[in-house]
Order: C-alpha cells, then structure tokens, then sequence
C-alpha cells in the first residue's frame, strides 16, 4: 500500500518566506501539444542518464513550521495526476530564486512532465464523464406482476419498454399503472394486473364481465357489489385464475309477503318467490298460488300476495250446430233451392272448474271438452236453370196490376197469419204443387210470377176471387 498523501497547506519554502514573490505570468507554449495516444504514454528520459536523479522531497509534517523537506521514498507508485496537482512549481521557484522573470530570465519552457500529463488528465475526465452518464441511464425499478414484487435495473425510458424488456404482455382488459406511456425513474414502481373473464349471474341477470382482482371479494369490491348478507356460489377467498370462473350472485332484498289477512317484511337473498314464501313462513296449499309467478326472481321491495283457492269441476252438455252444403243442381230451375237432406245438431260435453280466491268466486273456466254426438250436415240443391217467362194462355194479361192488388207488389209480404205470401199470396201446398220449394215469398218475383201463369191456365182467375178481375 502507498503511504498517505502528505499534506502541503503548511509548506514553507527552505530559504524562508522574506523574499517577495514574482507576480506569475501565464504559460503560452511555443509549439503544440504532440498528439496524445491512450496505452503508448512513457515517462520521458531523465536529460542526464549517467547522473542519478536526486530523491523528491516532501515537507515533514511532525516539525511545527513544516520543517526540512524530507525524502519520498514511494513516489513512483502513486498517480501521475495526483502527482501533477500536489507537487510545487518548481519552475516558478528557480525563476523567484535568480530574481527575474520567465521573458526576462529566457523560461518560455514548460517541464516536459506538465506537457504529458494535460492530455492524460483530459483523458481521466472523458472517462469519468461517461461512466457518470452509464450510471444515470441505469435505473433501480420495481415490477409487480399480478402480485409478485420484483427488484430489476433497466435501461428502458417509459414503461411500455420495460414490459417490453421483460418480456409481459398485455392487453385490453389489463391494469398498467402507471400508464405504458409514463417516463421512468429509478425507485419508480409499476404493476400490472391481468384481467379474468368472469360470467357473472347477478340477481337473475346474467352477463360477461372482466376483473383484474384475483379474488371473489376483490372482484365483488370492483364491481361494487354488496357481499353481506348475499348468497355467492364461491367463497370470497377463492382465487380467480386467469381463465376466469361462473359466479352467481345473489343480493339480500326486502320482500313483502301477504296472506290470510297478514303482512310480512322479511330479508332474503331467496332464488325463487316460493323460497321467499316458505321463508316467510307460509305454507301453500296444492291449488294455493301467488300473485306473482312462483318461479319468478324476487326483486327488492317487492309485494307478493298468497291467493287462496278451492274449486270443483262441473260437466255440461252443448250443442254443435250443423253445417248448410249447398250444391248446383241444372235440373232445378235457377233461383229455386231444394233440401236434399235436413241438418241435425250435435252435442259436447264441456267440463268448467268453478273456483274460489280468497272467498271469492270466479268466472267458470273452460278445462276439456268431450263430442257427444257429432253433427249431421244439411244438404240443399241451388237450381241453375234458367226460369221461363212464357206461359201459353196466360201472357198478356195485367199480372202487375193482380201483384198490386193482392201484395202491393211485394215479393217478401205474407199475410198475418203465415199461411199466404209472396206477390201472388200462395199457400204453401199450392206453391210446391207448381213445382216451387219452400214459401213463395222466400222465391224470387221473377219464378212467382211464372207459376202464377201456369196456375191460371189451370184454373183460371178463381184463385185470387177479389183481384182476379184485374187480370
């Protein structure tokens, strides 16, 4: 090890301090520096090699004044800069000691040693200088993980490089704090949470949503749902992977229960309203319900109201009507119909349930029915024959003033007891022996006037013994 540097603050020079100094004249070289080479620097050679140099002296630091300078005996091993900064200027002293200055006295030299030592200390300082810079840029940060701490030193300059760095991908449904944007600084820290897919049921409604906690309660925190009181399909501490879970939710709600004449609050965190019901303390009966659907999801402030029932069944008979199948017959004349076969209804048997809520009687409700007997069809023949209009013996007589003498000339009028109608007021009997069907005022006027003709030509106008003059 060298020895310690000595100390030079109280050096005194051997020749004492009477003598004034020479105000000092700065150094202007004559020539350039040589260019300096980093790793071929040497000391230059003594001037006269046959001559041993004489040993440096160092003041000794035990005397008072400083006293004799004393020999150095390590001096070749310390550093040639911290040589150059402590040693004295010679120089200036041997120009003090002949009483003249370095122009007048011809000094215009430097030592060679203060020339190759500048560049050296040039040298020291660039290096210096960038290790200063190396350890700026270096920076102390810690990386949390989902959870997990660690120390690291980086060279990164915001935080989207450093994960980069490390190598931890994110993405749009993770935490970054601060921001992948954010500059660093040492002693900074950076977390990052991975977002967990969580299929979430929560009271009744049933979505997809994303957490970066890594646990139920964390979650349930995040997503600002209140956990007391609430019924979870998973423990708060269970831990939620990154692949995520199903998590069903259901909060504590009030609920209002009235039944028999009673109302009841309760607090529930119930999946059904018949579970609220039976918690409140109600028993149903087997045709016993609710006001609402009994697997419906109870909501909070809900009222819920428990309908009592009883009720019977009863059987009725009631009849089917029966179907009219009219079909086109060209050998009956057109605007004549005939039935072919009369229509006979059915029956059925219809079962209603008579009930009673709360007391209270309820409109019949139709539950089955059974046929009885099934209808039978009624068949009609619609003529499509054209109707003659000509009757020999009986055209050109006054057939209109006859109508309006018997009818108005009316072809619906019928007379007040039913048995006459039409223009011509047949009877029924007379009406089908002409070849009419039904009444002759169901007929149209055109077809009654017809078989009025034929019926004069058979019998003249003693048919109608009041009105027959005015044909």
């Amino acid at each position: 090890m060298p020895p310690p540097a000595p100390s030079y603050d109280t050096y005194q020079p051997a020749y004492g301090t009477q003598a004034p100094y020479e105000p000092y004249e700065p150094y202007e070289p004559e020539e350039p520096y040589e260019p300096y080479s980093y790793g071929s620097y040497a000391p230059a050679a003594p001037a006269t090699p046959a001559t041993p140099a004489a040993p440096s002296t160092v003041p000794d630091p035990s005397a008072p004044d400083g006293g004799p300078l004393l020999p150095h005996q390590n001096q070749a091993s310390w550093p040639t800069v911290a040589v150059a900064a402590a040693a004295p200027d010679t120089r200036r002293a041997a120009r003090r000691r002949k009483g003249g200055t370095g122009a007048a006295s011809g000094g215009d030299h430097k030592p060679d040693t203060l020339r190759k030592l500048v560049p050296q200390a040039l040298v020291v300082a660039f290096l210096a200088g960038g290790t200063s810079a190396f350890v700026a840029n270096d920076k102390s940060i810690e990386l949390s993980v989902d959870g997990a701490p660690r120390t690291l030193h980086t060279f990164a300059d915001d935080v989207g490089e450093l994960l980069k760095r490390e190598g931890v991908p994110v993405g749009e449904h993770d935490l970054v704090a601060p921001g992948r944007g954010q500059t660093l600084a040492s002693g900074d820290e950076v977390v990052v949470r991975y977002g967990r897919p969580i299929v979430l049921t929560l009271d009744g409604e049933r979505r997809q949503v994303w957490t970066t906690a890594q646990t139920v309660d964390g979650a349930l925190r995040q997503f600002g749902v209140r956990a007391e009181g609430a019924y979870l399909s998973a423990s708060r501490s269970s831990a939620i992977s990154r692949r995520g879970l199903s998590l069903d939710v259901r909060t504590e709600r009030t609920l209002t229960v009235m039944a028999d004449g009673r109302e009841r609050t309760i607090r529930t965190n119930a999946a059904t309203v018949e579970e609220a019901v039976q918690e409140a303390g109600i028993s149903l009966g087997n045709q016993d319900t609710t006001s609402v659907p009994l697997d419906s999801f109870p909501r909070d402030g809900q009222t819920v109201t428990v309908m009592r029932i009883t009720g019977s069944r009863e059987v009725r008979e009631e009849p089917i009507p029966f179907k009219v199948i009219r079909k086109e017959d060209p050998s009956v004349f057109k605007g004549t119909e005939e039935v072919v076969r009369a229509g006979e209804p059915g029956s059925r048997k219809v079962t209603y349930v008579l009930r009673t809520v709360n007391g209270v009687k309820e409109k019949p409700k139709r539950f089955s029915e059974e046929i009885a007997r099934q209808p039978v069809d009624r068949i009609v023949k619609v003529g499509t024959k054209p109707m003659p209009t000509a009757v020999a013996g009986a055209d050109g007589l006054n057939w209109e003033g006859l109508a309006q003498c018997e009818s108005g000339g009316r072809p619906g009028a019928t007379d007040p007891s039913g048995t006459y109608g039409g223009l011509y007021q047949f009877d029924r009997q007379t009406w089908q022996a002409l070849g009419g069907s039904g009444a002759a005022h169901e007929a149209p006027a055109s077809e009654q006037t017809f078989r009025a003709k034929k019926l004069y030509v058979q019998r003249g106008a003693s048919p109608w013994p009041h009105c027959g003059r005015k044909l």
